[in-house]
């Protein structure tokens, strides 16, 4: 499963910016689909996650109330909605497929559980 990710930039604290991730993948409506962020000399974290219908979703409470995660399954999109934007939310921002389960926060939130990935885009803040 090849995934595209797009739409990061440049913005200032207080913005917002939408992400997107696509694939030509057939199969895209079987994965629940998430978005991990790393921030220079930081180690990849957990940002949002949705699940495979759109149904269900959840978040690292860093971004609650400020992000949204939504899928376009006939589409085979994935966004990332960011509002009200922080320094501190700067980070190369990827998308991930997984077929696992994603109930158990030990799942969702963690890398390895996720079997595609795609190739990052950058986000910055500047305050």
């Amino acid at each position: 499963v090849q995934l595209q990710a797009y739409g990061g930039g440049l913005v200032q604290a207080g913005g917002y910016l939408r992400l997107s991730c696509a694939t030509a993948e057939r199969t895209f409506s079987s994965y629940a689909m998430a978005w991990f962020r790393q921030a220079p000399g930081k180690e990849r974290e957990f940002v949002a996650v949705i699940s495979a219908s759109g149904g269900t979703t959840f978040y690292a409470g860093s971004v609650k109330g400020r992000f949204t995660i939504s899928r376009d399954n006939a589409k085979n999109t994935v966004n990332l909605q960011m509002n009200s934007l922080k320094s501190e939310d700067t980070a190369v921002y990827s998308c991930a497929a997984t077929t696992r389960s994603i109930l158990v926060l030990s799942v969702r939130s963690r890398p390895k559980n996720y079997e595609h990935w795609g190739q990052g885009t950058l986000v910055t803040v500047s305050s």
